[in-house]
């Protein structure tokens, strides 16, 4: 017999670590195998013609069964096993993913005179993601944002921003957000706990995240896709000016709500330009 299986993530990444178990008709195993780093397993154990159930298992994923059926040749091709993440939650394969500025915005949204809103993006910054292997809630994210680069496309209000009254930036040149956990909270969506520090100020602050998938790209890399939003209270950060118009509305609003869209390249580093 020949037994060959490929073994896939639903964004089609090949499991390295998975297993295969086959059992016959009576619910016995008869063949073990493990897949080799390309997701492949291939085994030559000699099995009576017939009808096999094919059982998948990897650490982190919802095991995954198929049907195989030995022919007189002695040949049993099982094909593609997709496996899900385990609770249905999914993310990119583990290691390093560095993100592509590019590519990616980070962006601030306010309340403006009680009746509009005002956008805002940074131009310059900078981040890590690291998936675990196994324990996917061990995974991290450090990010660090120039303040300076606010870009409201205005330059008064952009000048404004970066004074003492909002960011301060000769002070806090810099924006860090360094993530101290992470939690499942549906299908493809997960919360990123951690800690933003902004004008000297280090407060809690949680990311609601969606996994947008993976794909390769123009360049021989490979993408992943993140969506990410998060509310912020101006006071939190000693961003305490307040102005108030004559009609008595602030002409900021008290919140802020942030909304990244990231891609991140796999690996350490960019590549080269």
């Amino acid at each position: 017999m020949s037994l060959t299986a490929r073994i896939r993530t639903r964004d089609g990444w090949a499991v390295s670590h998975a297993v295969v178990t086959v059992a016959d008709g009576t619910g016995t195993q008869v063949l073990r195998a493990e897949a080799d780093p390309e997701g492949v397993v291939r085994d030559a154990t000699a099995l009576a013609p017939g009808a096999y159930t094919v059982i998948v298992t990897a650490v982190g994923y919802a095991p995954a069964a198929a049907s195989a059926i030995v022919t007189a040749s002695g040949r049993a091709e099982v094909g593609t096993v997709t496996l899900a993440r385990q609770g249905g939650t999914e993310l990119p394969p583990p290691g390093p993913w560095t993100v592509d500025p590019a590519h990616s915005s980070v962006a601030a949204v306010a309340q403006h005179l009680g009746i509009s809103s005002v956008r805002g993006r940074f131009t310059e910054f900078a981040a890590l993601v690291e998936i675990a292997p196994d324990d996917v809630a061990a995974s991290r994210v450090e990010a660090v944002i120039r303040a300076a680069s606010i870009d409201t496309g205005n330059g008064m209000r952009d000048t404004h921003l970066r004074s003492a009254d909002f960011l301060d930036v000769e002070r806090y040149p810099e924006i860090t957000y360094r993530s101290t956990g992470l939690s499942e909270a549906g299908s493809d969506r997960w919360t990123v706990h951690g800690e933003l520090a902004m004008r000297g100020v280090v407060r809690p602050v949680d990311l609601d995240l969606a996994y947008l998938g993976t794909g390769a790209d123009p360049w021989g890399g490979t993408r992943a896709a993140f969506r990410a939003t998060a509310e912020l209270r101006r006071e939190d950060f000693a961003m305490n000016y307040n102005q108030v118009v004559q009609a008595g509305i602030a002409a900021i609003g008290a919140t802020l709500r942030v909304e990244l869209d990231v891609q991140a390249v796999q690996g350490a580093s960019l590549p080269a330009a």
